[in-house]
């Protein structure tokens, strides 16, 4: 909508943004304030259905990370791993430790690739005050080759690791298809040294630029582990106090339909919950590498962090933090080998097996934390391994109440201080600093087919 610059009269305020621009998907932001009070506030997800979870049923096991990871063509990795990890809880398997650190270094690849992606094409002409990305590349386009130089290595990690960046191929239950090239993973690493360089200079660019003030306290989930910052794996936490396993997801957050929004809204003990790289933060700090803790001290962030429009600088931490553990890895990869009968001979059968497989039927259940927060994967499986229930829930549902409460303590903030093109634009950079992948958060669980 067009930006008003007349003040307005903060009794009556109707705000009503169709389309919101530089995120996934499509969503609306709809407020209407009369006689000064805050009639609706709501952001609504009007992505078209999609039914991933009915496509599962019925189909085996060992197919459920192929069909998933096209739920998101940004998480498709982190799909891909939540499924697999479920698909080896239901089976009763256990990978080997090599496979473990692969598939921490494809999800560290993950999250460098789309935080750097938020942080420079759907953020930063925010903070600048430009329409898009697209005028710094008359302007400033070295930085723009700089933030497409970042985001290549990230991809690059991608197909070296699974065979493609998006929709992976080679990460399977059990382990790897294929091993990854000794020459990919040098250039890889490589790579990756040349991007610490980088990382410096994008924090140089963003600690001068400035964020919305805003500050309200929620509720923070993520996965937490003591020996390391959580993202693979590890139990539930909110706000950093008594931790769950992920195989309790049910019994610690509750979904709702809403009229408005065709993504359902998560809750914790009846209140909204934020997840993603804030909550990671507040409830991991202390998990952090020097270089990442150093990064968070050039913003002055501190945990907990209660400004949600500061997400966009703690994505930017993670950045650091996951590069350099994925050195780590790389150069232990490099120096020690990677085993093919660790990984791929006797990590999974042969297709001609499976069918032979004396299957018990058991539930099974995962979690990662994924670019924008905690991801679950959940099957149940037959006798013939094949899958009769399913169910994702996606970080984007679990922030969107949260979004929502945000708003509702921000408008009143700004009536009378602000134009209605100015509080339209603070809404807008609200809901973009949550990284909404609303495409994800559209599912149906329950299709019935009548025959007629």
């Amino acid at each position: 909508m067009a930006r008003n610059s007349n003040k307005i009269n903060s009794k009556e305020v109707k705000i009503d943004v169709h389309y919101l621009t530089r995120v996934e998907g499509h969503g609306n932001i709809v407020v209407d304030v009369k006689q000064g009070k805050l009639a609706k506030c709501e952001f609504q997800v009007i992505e078209s259905p999609r039914f991933f979870e009915s496509m599962l049923v019925g189909r085996s096991i060992w197919e459920a990370q192929h069909i998933t990871s096209r739920i998101c063509g940004i998480c498709a990795c982190g799909h891909s791993l939540a499924s697999i990890k479920a698909g080896e809880d239901a089976l009763g398997l256990v990978p080997s430790e090599e496979v473990i650190s692969l598939r921490k270094l494809l999800l560290h690849a993950e999250i460098m690739d789309s935080h750097i992606l938020h942080i420079y094409f759907l953020v930063a002409p925010d903070l600048l005050g430009i329409p898009s990305v697209m005028p710094l590349i008359k302007t400033d386009r070295p930085i723009v080759e700089m933030a497409l130089r970042m985001k290549r290595m990230s991809d690059y990690a991608g197909e070296v690791l699974s065979g493609r960046h998006i929709h992976p191929i080679s990460y399977v239950i059990g382990g790897l298809t294929q091993l990854p090239s000794r020459d990919g993973l040098e250039k890889l690493y490589k790579l990756m040294l040349d991007a610490r360089k980088d990382g410096e200079k994008t924090v140089e660019i963003l600690k001068k630029l400035k964020f919305p003030e805003f500050q309200r306290k929620t509720q923070y989930m993520s996965l937490t582990r003591k020996d390391e910052y959580a993202l693979y794996d590890g139990n539930l936490t909110v706000n950093g106090e008594s931790e769950t396993g992920a195989i309790n997801y049910k019994d610690l957050l509750r979904e709702t339909a809403v009229e408005y929004s065709r993504a359902k809204i998560a809750s914790i003990k009846g209140k909204p919950y934020a997840v993603g790289a804030i909550a990671r933060f507040n409830n991991n700090f202390r998990q952090l590498n020097e270089k990442a803790r150093r990064a968070a001290g050039e913003f002055g962030l501190k945990a907990p962090c209660y400004n949600p429009y500061l997400n966009t600088a703690i994505q930017l931490v993670e950045w650091v933090h996951c590069l350099e553990e994925s050195i780590k890895i790389m150069e232990k990869i490099l120096k020690s080998g990677l085993r093919e009968d660790k990984i791929v001979t006797n990590s999974w059968p042969k297709r001609s097996e499976i069918g032979r497989i004396r299957y018990k039927p058991n539930t099974g259940i995962a979690c990662v934390e994924v670019p924008r927060g905690s991801l679950f994967h959940d099957y149940s499986i037959d006798e013939r391994g094949n899958i009769t229930q399913a169910n994702c829930v996606i970080p984007t549902n679990q922030n969107m109440g949260n979004l929502e409460e945000d708003m509702r303590k921000l408008v009143p903030e700004l009536l009378g201080k602000r134009t209605q093109g100015q509080i339209t634009l603070d809404l807008e950079m609200l809901a973009r600093s949550y990284d909404p992948c609303i495409s994800c958060s559209v599912h149906l669980l329950d299709v019935k087919f009548v025959n007629s």
